[in-house]
């Protein structure tokens, strides 16, 4: 009798030490912090910037779907399906939720005052657009990393009036429905009239924006050179947007160096892969405690300047040789 009471009390024991890892994995899953990720443009465009997010993570830790779960929402480039995506992750009760460009933040802004946002890529002044209230204290639910762009559209023209010495009328184009790019434009025809260059506006807008329209109308100003001002619609239409250009064959400027992997001239500017892996460390910090509003807004310190020399034979332009010896990538 004893002996079958001691059996049955070691498999109880086997069975209690079966069924708790198993409890044990079961139970963490629903008790994982939970980040939203929300980007306006299609998921197609920007593998590459969930990956580098992603890979700042790992550095820091985090393993998705071990120790952390990632709510990814693309609205494909309709800005308009953007509202229902952030409300959809508040009603999940994400921690925190991570979001790019501008309109997307935004959307996330009007979703929540009270879940964390990190600005994986702000194209705009944050303080502005009243994402933050200062770049040190940013001081509500919103802090990450901003663009800084102002001086940058000085510089790019610079550089397209380095490979095109003779250029007087540049084409800028830009995406109307993205706020403040208007601005952009306007600080951009100061630095214009300093070099002597005359600008021509060329917006888009919508997320099936008329390309070929606005590059007639450059077409029919004879225009020089053209600069892509960073925003959602052009980021996702770069390809068609180089196609475009050597069709017209025009010199183009952007502003990621992922234009030029799929066929712009140049492009100058901060590093997009940078700031997503960066945006990690803002979500590692809030994750462990911190309030959004008590860490500052960063901006980039370190600038790519990427050349396509396969666009440029294309084109028949010579980039001059201190320029190639000054970029961060030329691709032959």
């Amino acid at each position: 009798m004893r002996s079958r009471i001691a059996v049955r009390g070691v498999l109880l024991v086997l069975a209690l030490l079966v069924a708790t890892p198993l409890a044990a994995e079961a139970q963490p899953k629903d008790s994982l912090p939970r980040v939203g990720h929300l980007f306006v443009i299609p998921s197609s465009a920007t593998a590459h910037l969930r990956e580098a997010f992603r890979q700042g993570l790992r550095e820091l830790g985090y393993v998705e779907g071990q120790n952390l779960i990632i709510e990814f929402r693309s609205a494909d480039g309709r800005a308009e399906r953007l509202p229902e995506l952030a409300t959809e992750l508040v009603r999940l009760r994400v921690d925190v939720i991570v979001a790019a460009p501008d309109v997307s933040i935004r959307a996330a802004q009007l979703a929540t005052r009270t879940i964390p946002i990190v600005m994986a890529v702000s194209l705009d002044d944050p303080v502005e657009q009243r994402f933050v209230a200062s770049l040190a204290r940013p001081g509500g639910n919103v802090t990450g990393l901003s663009t800084l762009h102002e001086g940058l559209g000085a510089k790019r023209l610079e550089l397209l009036k380095a490979v095109v010495p003779k250029l007087a009328r540049v084409a800028v184009l830009w995406d109307v429905d993205n706020s403040s790019q208007a601005a952009h434009l306007r600080m951009m025809e100061t630095a214009a009239r300093a070099l002597g260059i005359q600008l021509q506006s060329l917006p888009v807008q919508g997320a099936s924006p008329d390309l070929d329209g606005a590059f007639r109308a450059a077409a029919r100003s004879h225009v020089g050179a053209l600069i892509i001002v960073p925003g959602a619609n052009t980021f996702t239409h770069r390809a068609r947007i180089a196609v475009l250009a050597a069709g017209s064959r025009m010199p183009t400027m952007a502003g990621f160096k992922q234009f030029v992997e799929d066929g712009s001239l140049m492009a100058y500017g901060p590093s997009s892969l940078d700031m997503h892996r960066r945006a990690a460390f803002f979500v590692d910090k809030i994750l462990k405690g911190a309030k959004p509003g008590d860490l500052p807004v960063e901006q980039p310190t370190k600038f790519e300047l990427a050349i396509n020399l396969k666009t440029a034979k294309a084109l028949g332009v010579t980039i001059p040789q201190s320029l190639l010896l000054r970029a961060d990538q030329v691709i032959e």
